[in-house]
């Protein structure tokens, strides 16, 4: 089992470039599913999700060709897919695969709109809370598929094919707004999914199902409406950039201190969290290069902050700015609103010798002046790149352990934080 050791006390200094967003990539990879053309995927991140997801597709009867870098490819460029659904084998999405990753529960969204039928196993994924699949469920059914829960599998039929609905999410839901934008795309007549999540990653997927010729407005507001057509044809796109790997990096700077530039990040995908780095006492500036992380010298100041949907303080960078108000000057607060059970890491944290209490969801930060290293554990993937920005900052060595979990959305973590000046290695074995 690979683990990471660190030794904690060097600014980062220089530039790191930003991949392709996993939480675009993945439904995009999916979205595939809709068409019997060639869909190519730009800049598609290095991650054993997507290495997953690309067996998943596979037991589909799903080609996917990965091509190689070309002259002048920059050198941690996403890699390029070419995917073709052409001919779809087997419409059952077995357990041993989807329990592993949730997100591939979503190819029941396109292989019901395209087959009429889907098999698709229950998910599994990261151990933060329920997060249930009722309301892509309901989704569906709006649309027209009749679903029942057989023996750990959602079994869903549509014979007649799917029609559009008029679908309103009693909560917002990137999985559920997801699966209907997919699935509503070849349905017959008009879909309205009302408080539809407003993520980046969804304007993302709708935008590239609109150059396969799906016909969808209002992506990336809370009211999207699709116009269903008969058949989606290939194209070419690119992933935007990672607006959470772009917090995290950001987090970090500011925990060492120093100055980073993340190139190709977008401040608009992300202006929450910078919002808050600002308050915290770092310093932003948008570059034509991307954004530029500077801590110079003053210290870390504390923060109020709730998570909420986009364009809200994200989930995913919640253990992140825990980590980073372990050594505040002063007293902080995190209320996660998303998730139950994502205050996993604060266990881990207290091993470096953070002050955390919990109450419910709320989480109280009395800063340290300083953290010592110590021997922690990965217990999901956004909790694990916190133990990792904590060590960074802390005095002696931390060894990181169960990193696969870091793996599943970070690309070469290790080799972006040193060639900034992090001492910081992956240890095999």
């Amino acid at each position: 089992m690979d683990r990471i050791r660190i030794v904690g006390g060097n600014k980062l200094n220089g530039t790191i470039p930003i991949s392709g967003a996993k939480n675009a990539a993945l439904p995009l990879m999916i979205a595939a599913l809709l068409t019997d053309e060639t869909l190519i995927l730009e800049n598609v991140p290095r991650l054993a999700d997507v290495a997953l997801l690309q067996r998943i597709l596979g037991n589909h009867g799903v080609d996917i060709m990965s091509a190689g870098k070309r002259p002048g490819d920059r050198e941690h460029q996403g890699q390029t897919l070419h995917i073709s659904a052409a001919n779809i084998i087997d419409t059952t999405a077995p357990y041993d695969l989807v329990s592993k990753m949730r997100a591939s529960f979503w190819v029941i969204g396109p292989l019901l709109a395209r087959m009429k039928e889907a098999n698709v196993s229950l998910p599994g994924g990261c151990a933060i809370g329920t997060r249930p699949v009722d309301l892509l469920i309901m989704a569906l059914e709006k649309l027209g598929a009749e679903i029942a829960i057989d023996g750990g599998y959602a079994v869903a039929r549509a014979p007649q094919g799917l029609h559009g609905a008029e679908i309103e999410f009693p909560k917002v839901t990137v999985s559920g707004t997801h699966v209907a934008l997919m699935a509503a795309t070849l349905a017959k007549g008009t879909t309205v999914i009302t408080n539809a999540a407003c993520e980046p990653e969804i304007a993302d997927v709708a935008d590239c199902l609109n150059k396969m010729g799906a016909k969808i407005t209002g992506a990336g507001t809370s009211r999207i409406v699709i116009e269903g057509v008969e058949k989606l044809h290939g194209a070419r796109h690119a992933v935007l950039p990672d607006r959470i790997e772009a917090g995290t990096y950001a987090m970090a700077v500011a925990m060492t201190g120093g100055d980073v530039q993340l190139q190709g990040a977008r401040p608009e995908l992300m202006q929450a969290a910078l919002d808050v780095l600002t308050e915290a006492g770092a310093t932003i500036t948008q570059t034509n290069e991307g954004i530029r992380v500077q801590r110079n010298g003053s210290g870390i100041r504390p923060v109020d902050v709730s998570t909420s949907p986009f364009p809200g303080f994200p989930t995913d960078l919640q253990a992140q700015l825990m980590a980073l108000m372990t050594r505040a000057e002063g007293s902080s607060r995190i209320t996660e609103t998303i998730f139950e059970n994502r205050f996993m890491h604060v266990q881990e944290l207290a091993r470096f010798g953070a002050r955390i209490a919990l109450d419910g969801e709320t989480a109280t930060i009395e800063g340290r002046p300083k953290l010592r290293g110590a021997p922690v554990m990965a217990t999901d993937l956004r909790a694990s790149v916190s133990l990792v920005i904590a060590a960074l900052a802390a005095e002696g060595e931390t060894m990181v352990n169960r990193i696969y979990h870091l793996d599943r959305g970070f690309e070469r973590l290790e080799d972006k934080l040193s060639a900034c000046g992090a001492t910081i290695e992956r240890i095999s074995g």
